[in-house]
């Protein structure tokens, strides 16, 4: 049984890595992994929140079977993650970082369910909203050490003056290896790194920053106007994300959108040099041949793309297109793959390189005839939805989404009104084609595929029994 080293970033959009076509950026160890790789240029998150996509990809299922669809929601006890299942077949997992599979919000810990791992070094985020229950801020103390708190005033991007080496992201790369070292070489492991950058706030350290200048950057994909004929939840949070109130892109100078984003390069820089720590601890080690390495992030971020800051009840590119490299000496076959695949799909993916037996309730489609070069086609489209996930926004945004290689189509149920991108001509997807007259036909096939989705992807459990 093969090991497998679980890599997620937090709100990394699939446009960051230098390999895969960003001249900005400088991501060395990623771009080496994209070579040894099969590496996914089209999947998407199946919600663009954080808590809802996690408890997606690690059961196989979409959010509104899980129970889990907003962050202020717990996964259902019936629920079972791929390290429970594989821990039932002789696995020893680990975890450091982030899990979120219920609120872990203003003082709350997050309830652990059944989650199989023995291992659990939790770090929500970077705050101390939980006073001796974040293990890396427990660290920070150990080695008498103050993270500094950001300047007085409105700062949207910050570097932060301190060593890399004690910062949240470098701490879960030292677990990870530590899990590592320590752990019996005839016993299967799965170690999960959750690591919370480039997660906002966009507080790179100062080394991280140096390395990125302002306006060098790229400004947001942003047309004066365009939010006009688009639904009401995205020219509210133009004016502030998060139901209007959290950062403002209309409040946000041109000179910080390019800071904010120079901000946003450095973290996801930091984490490539994790990466890079954990790769030669698995060939010093001698583990390289026989671990399965996974990078992934659970959904993108907007970076004041169409004037919005963060995440929100939308479903662009930006902010459900994600990295997704597999790696596998031996066995996957180093090749990028355009196919359009779900999130949901890595967990059968992960059970049958394994050897486990998937569930029946399981949602996804295992990936691994792709990744063994048997197959290139993967799916017609993919799924999407966002049901009240994670602000107050008037009327609550209840919507569902189908992307194809052409199309994409929303529809917002409390707004009676949607969305209709022709990718092929417009894939910044600033022109919405909803009820022009033209593109009735184009509609009204999209609504259709759209409604198929919903059918299909209903819980298959309870099976029949007879």
């Amino acid at each position: 049984m093969p090991n497998i080293l679980w890599i997620c970033a937090d709100q990394q959009r699939a446009d960051t890595i230098a390999a895969l076509g960003n001249a900005k950026i400088r991501t060395p160890n990623l771009d080496k992994l994209v070579g040894q790789s099969t590496v996914f240029t089209n999947a998407f998150c199946q919600t663009p929140i954080c808590g809802p996509s996690r408890g997606s990809f690690l059961t196989g299922r979409y959010p509104r079977e899980t129970g889990l669809r907003s962050n202020a929601e717990r996964i259902h006890d019936s629920e079972r993650i791929v390290p429970r299942i594989l821990a039932d077949y002789g696995y020893d997992c680990g975890l450091v970082g982030k899990l979120h599979l219920s609120p872990a919000d203003h003082r709350i810990v997050e309830v652990r369910t059944d989650d199989g791992y023995r291992v659990f070094e939790w770090s929500h985020d970077l705050s101390d909203n939980w006073p001796g229950k974040n293990q890396w801020r427990n660290w920070l103390a150990t080695q008498n050490v103050v993270w500094p708190e950001p300047p007085k005033g409105r700062h949207p991007a910050w570097g932060v003056p301190i060593d890399p080496k004690y910062t949240q992201t470098a701490w879960c790369a030292q677990e990870a290896i530590k899990f590592m070292r320590e752990h019996p070489k005839d016993k299967p492991w799965l170690m999960s790194v959750n690591i919370y950058q480039p997660h906002a706030p966009f507080h790179p350290t100062e080394e991280y920053l140096s390395h990125y200048k302002a306006s060098d950057m790229p400004a947001p994909a942003y047309r004066e106007g365009e939010l006009a004929n688009k639904p009401k939840h995205q020219q509210v949070d133009h004016q502030g994300a998060y139901g209007g109130t959290g950062m403002s892109f209309v409040k946000t100078s041109d000179e910080e959108h390019l800071l904010i984003k120079a901000a946003y390069y450095a973290m996801i820089e930091q984490v490539d040099t994790e990466v890079g720590r954990m790769m030669a601890a698995l060939e010093e080690l001698g583990m390289a041949d026989n671990t399965i390495v996974v990078y992934q992030s659970d959904h993108g971020e907007m970076q004041g793309d169409h004037g919005i800051y963060m995440k929100g009840p939308y479903f662009y590119d930006c902010l459900t297109r994600v990295p997704l490299i597999i790696r596998w000496p031996g066995h996957v076959k180093t090749q990028k793959i355009d196919a359009l695949v779900e999130l949901t799909d890595l967990a059968p993916t992960l059970l049958e390189a394994a050897g486990v037996p998937v569930p029946p309730g399981m949602q996804g489609r295992s990936l691994y005839p792709i990744l063994t070069g048997k197959k290139t086609q993967h799916r017609d489209s993919v799924y999407i939805e966002y049901y009240d996930a994670v602000a107050k926004y008037d009327p609550t945004p209840m919507a569902t989404c189908v992307r194809t290689e052409r199309y994409k189509c929303t529809y917002y149920q409390t707004l009676a009104t949607g969305e209709l991108y022709d990718l092929q001509k417009d894939p910044g997807e600033f022109d919405n084609l909803w009820n022009v007259p033209q593109h009735a036909g184009e509609q009204m096939a999209m609504m259709e595929h759209l409604l198929a989705r919903m059918i299909q992807s209903t819980d298959p459990l309870p099976l029949h029994q007879f």
